[in-house]
């Protein structure tokens, strides 16, 4: 469904961006991995990617720098000619009551998950816009939905996501540009790893289908927003949380 095409996702080395790395080139885009740090895990994504049978390119960047965004778009085109897709997936986390936030917890987090989609929204705009085509794939969180004690920094920086996600849809809606976002519940990720069993007893008490999420449930649903079959969809946040948010 998407042979031919390009797609760029950051964060991709592991958990959510790795499944969507995947889930693209199964359906035969070639595909930009981006990383920042893990090299040994990006390569085993990249081995991976290879072995179906499509191009890929491993980038590391710092997507919360603007220079760097802009190199890794130029090298990308460079390399497959065009982007089509472009999944802004890439987060961190640094949680902490408001009262005890560093201020330095704060901005890292809104510099890397949201001002880093709009950076890498802003740099592949003139390609989708001049090619009258394209989806952009944003990774929210149902706390951007919802908030969440603890998540000031992450809670604000994804309900941005979803204002950014509304703002490009209208914008890029008359050339053929869709943008939509994913808002992941609680999904098996390094991030969900640690918690205490006890809190994940609880978590589990708020999904109406009784488990944690896969990588394979986000990346399912932005494959589908990536296709041809989702040309009439845009501006949209769609869960992927078990019915824990409705």
């Amino acid at each position: 469904m998407l042979k031919g095409k390009t797609a760029v996702v950051t964060g991709a080395s592991r958990g959510i961006g790795r499944a969507i790395a995947l889930k693209l080139a199964k359906h035969g885009a070639n595909v930009v991995v981006n990383y920042r740090n893990s090299v040994d895990a990006v390569q085993e994504v990249v081995k991976e990617i290879e072995a179906l049978g499509v191009k890929v390119l491993a980038i590391q960047a710092d997507i919360s720098s603007y220079t760097d965004v802009e190199n890794m778009i130029k090298k990308s085109v460079e390399e497959f000619g065009s982007i089509d897709v472009l999944v802004n997936n890439a987060g961190i986390t640094k949680d902490g009551l408001l009262m005890r936030m560093k201020e330095a917890d704060f901005d890292s987090v809104i510099d890397i998950n949201l001002k880093g989609a709009f950076n890498c929204t802003r740099h592949v705009a003139a390609i989708m816009l001049k090619q009258r085509s394209g989806r952009i794939i944003n990774i929210s969180s149902v706390s951007g939905l919802t908030g969440n004690a603890g998540q000031v920094n992450y809670s604000a920086a994804k309900a941005g996501i979803i204002g950014m996600t509304k703002s490009v849809a209208k914008e890029f809606g008359s050339r053929g540009v869709t943008c939509n976002a994913v808002a992941p519940g609680y999904i098996q990720t390094d991030m969900t790893e640690d918690l205490p069993a006890k809190v994940k007893d609880t978590i589990m008490g708020t999904i109406p289908l009784k488990r944690l999420g896969r990588p394979e449930d986000v990346a399912n649903v932005v494959a589908f927003l990536a296709t041809d079959e989702a040309a009439y969809i845009t501006g949209q946040v769609i869960n992927v949380d078990g019915g824990m948010v409705m």
